[in-house]
């Protein structure tokens, strides 16, 4: 599944002005080689601002890195299943500890363009160039996105790395692509975090 993220610096000015006056936000930069900008497009291993309970069990905004690090790939785990997730060593301790939201205006899918008259075959559509979707959720400027995250050290210093939860399809996401990101509706959020 490929993904990217975008955030709006307009609707989420507020949130993003106070997490890059977090010195543990500019540590966190300076020892990834980062930028905190923290919107537009946001890509895996990009820092993002995230949703996640406090020491206090309070919902408060984290910056953390997109991707959890694993020993059997040089790229970052950017998403995992959603069906999978409590079951799979890698994942089962953020499934029950660590739940996070990622607010974003959209996201892009990658994915190929379908038509009402497409008299293609199968192999011909796949040969076709892929393009980007934007989707959002109808009637909402945020997006909100499930996701797990695990403390990793990075350079002696621990670091909170996120994942995004993805499921089947569904909806007309489902002619763009077989898997999409977990997608809450704002009354579900405080539920998800804490389960």
């Amino acid at each position: 599944m490929c993904m990217s993220l975008r955030i709006e610096p307009m609707k989420m000015a507020e949130v993003l002005i106070k997490i890059r006056k977090m010195s543990f936000a500019q540590e966190m930069s300076i020892k990834l080689g980062k930028s905190l900008s923290m919107s537009g497009d946001l890509y895996p291993a990009d820092i993002a601002p995230v949703l996640a309970l406090n020491k206090y069990g309070q919902m408060t905004i984290f910056p953390m890195a997109w991707g959890f690090t694993h020993q059997a790939t040089p790229k970052p785990l950017a998403n995992c299943r959603v069906e999978t997730a409590d079951s799979k060593p890698l994942w089962r301790d953020s499934w029950y500890r660590r739940r996070c939201v990622i607010p974003a205006s959209w996201y892009y899918e990658w994915g190929y363009p379908v038509y009402e008259e497409d008299s293609r075959s199968m192999s011909e559509h796949r040969n076709t160039k892929k393009i980007k979707f934007a989707i959002q959720t109808e009637g909402s400027d945020i997006t909100y996105i499930a996701g797990l995250y695990r403390y990793e050290d990075h350079g002696g210093m621990q670091m909170p790395m996120f994942s995004i939860l993805t499921r089947e399809a569904a909806g007309t996401v489902r002619d763009i692509h077989d898997r999409m990101p977990l997608i809450l509706d704002k009354e579900d959020v405080k539920e998800w975090i804490r389960p």
